[in-house]
């Protein structure tokens, strides 16, 4: 079956579930994909507050468990939710704790996918703007794997970062990991900001790089910009890699 990493945050993980049904080839409850959700966010610490420092303890650790016990219920390929568990300084961990145990769950990279389905679906695109956490934007996870392949990477300014973005997805009267459904409506404004300045710097596309985001902007364009979904194109990876005959065809994501 398809495990997920849930509690990362845990609207994230319910978001990555419906979008495997919903890129899923079904015409019944039977011809569904099996899958497992399991949310442990009361033992998963922060990712962010982890790599900026607040807190000692890896969430690696614990995210590694849960893996393992998906694996344990009959999970063969799994996700996280979460842009900023893929930093390397938990990400790495994570897959080093799956090798020692003698896992052999198939744990995608969710920053790699993404950054393959752009270069194979926006050829037109050459610069790419980033929207996330202020942990996943100090890690340069996605300005690594992006200028790798050779895009320009668009960035908000730190100011911005943390006065904008950063808080429309922590802040505790109207982030979105405090108001996930409905999301507040400053938190959307803050976010669209984000993209509109994005846009004035030449970005083509934007990444929405924590899964809090989509949540938030569901829509395939904002300020005129196409948007990138990792947790839409994790769904459709992880489908792919486990029954790639049940994966609709790619124009429902686009």
């Amino acid at each position: 079956m398809i495990g997920i990493v849930g509690g990362v945050g845990p609207y994230a993980g319910i978001d990555l579930l419906k979008k495997v049904y919903d890129n899923t080839i079904a015409d019944s409850d039977q011809e569904h994909l099996d899958t497992a959700l399991l949310s442990m966010s009361s033992s998963i610490k922060d990712r962010t507050a982890f790599l900026s420092g607040e807190i000692s303890e890896n969430p690696a650790f614990a995210i590694a468990e849960v893996l393992l016990k998906l694996e344990s219920i009959g999970a063969t390929v799994a996700g996280i939710p979460c842009n900023t568990a893929h930093s390397e300084g938990i990400y790495d961990v994570v897959a080093d704790i799956l090798k020692k145990r003698d896992s052999r769950l198939k744990l995608l990279n969710m920053i790699e996918e993404t950054v393959s389905f752009i270069a194979r679906n926006y050829a037109q695109v050459s610069a790419v703007g980033v929207l996330s956490t202020t942990g996943t934007y100090k890690s340069g996870v996605y300005s690594k794997a992006l200028q790798q392949k050779n895009y320009k990477v668009v960035l908000p300014p730190m100011e911005m970062q943390e006065k904008l973005i950063h808080t429309a997805i922590y802040d505790a009267e109207y982030g979105i990991k405090a108001h996930s459904n409905p999301v507040h409506p400053q938190a959307v404004h803050n976010l669209h900001q984000g993209i509109l300045y994005l846009k004035e710097q030449g970005a083509q596309a934007v990444i929405l790089g924590c899964t809090e985001i989509p949540l938030a902007i569901p829509e395939k364009e904002a300020q005129g910009l196409t948007t990138i979904d990792p947790t839409g194109i994790l769904a459709r990876a992880l489908i792919k890699n486990y029954q790639p005959q049940k994966l609709k065809q790619l124009q429902d994501l686009l």
